[in-house]
């Protein structure tokens, strides 16, 4: 972080307070490397049906120096009529290069249980407690993308994490979606997310279950219209994203129906696309590639390659 950009830090604040989101939107995004010094900081308007809370995400311990300036900067905000008029509940910044990545409240009062907006739809999120809050925001036009796909189609929702994707399916219309992650209390919350939007949980699986462990399981419960696969770059003992991804690839065919189609996902800004379309051409060579969906605009990079890639294949 460097202090001589702090200032423009504060003008984007300034200008997206003026005129916030009416519903949960990133409106900084510093990880992009379009804002050079703000490389590792982001922020997030977290929107529910009342007021929104501001989380600063800090993702490089700065020096203490720097970290002052900061911190007086954002005590200087909540001074502002802009603040004020934003109808901000509290400012938070989470240090997430810090062990646990602990949040700390700038100002305010912390809801750390909130139920946020998106595209009409009611999740739940988890501040202070894990890295990430419940809801991946990049992922904003891809949820929305499978919603429209929905209709009628049996889906299965590989690493389904609190289940996104599952409740904009559903809210789609689909017949049937099965969620698979291991993480238990992530597919809990997942159940809690249905329950908001008033789904209908006898149409909606919660397997919380290791996926390579569990191949027949999945088999049974398909063949499946739609298939997402949206995987973390690691997972301690369970994946990695270059030695496994392809394991899952070579399984599609046998899940999928005659006109099936994928939405594979890759978040590593280190592998391209061609990853993807080249995995799945060796492994599944009756997927073609269609498109590559577009991230959010809050969310452009410096090199589109190195942001979010939600690349959709069909059979035939």
């Amino acid at each position: 972080m460097d202090a001589t950009a702090l200032p423009a830090f504060q003008a984007q604040l300034h200008t997206a307070l003026a005129n916030p989101p009416t519903e949960t939107r990133r409106i900084f995004h510093g990880r992009g490397r379009c804002w050079p010094g703000l490389e590792q900081l982001t922020a997030d308007w977290l929107k529910g049906p009342s007021a929104g809370q501001l989380l600063i995400s800090l993702f490089k311990e700065p020096e203490p120096a720097l970290l002052t300036r900061l911190l007086a900067m954002l005590n200087e905000l909540v001074t502002t009529p802009v603040w004020q008029q934003s109808g901000a509940r509290s400012l938070l910044l989470q240090h997430r290069s810090r062990d646990g990545s602990p949040l700390e409240v700038i100002w305010g009062e912390l809801n750390a249980s909130p139920v946020v907006h998106e595209h009409a739809l009611a999740y739940q999120l988890s501040l202070g407690k894990n890295q990430n809050h419940g809801l991946f925001l990049d992922m904003r036009l891809g949820r929305q993308w499978v919603k429209k796909q929905a209709w009628g189609k049996r889906v299965l929702n590989l690493f389904a994490y609190t289940c996104g994707f599952s409740v904009a399916a559903m809210a789609g219309g689909a017949e049937q979606v099965v969620n698979l992650d291991m993480a238990k209390a992530a597919l809990s919350r997942g159940r809690d997310n249905h329950r908001l939007n008033q789904h209908d949980l006898s149409r909606v699986s919660f397997l919380g279950h290791e996926l390579f462990k569990s191949w027949g399981k999945v088999r049974k419960l398909g063949p499946y219209e739609l298939i997402i696969i949206d995987p973390p770059s690691f997972q301690k003992g369970s994946f990695a994203l270059t030695r496994d991804y392809g394991k899952i690839l070579r399984r599609l065919p046998e899940l999928l129906t005659p006109q099936g189609t994928v939405l594979a996902c890759v978040n590593d800004p280190d592998i391209d696309c061609q990853f993807l379309i080249d995995g799945m051409a060796a492994q599944a060579p009756t997927l073609r590639f269609v498109q590559r969906l577009d991230n959010p605009p809050e969310f452009t990079d410096v090199s589109p390659e190195a942001g979010l890639k939600a690349l959709v294949f069909a059979q035939g």
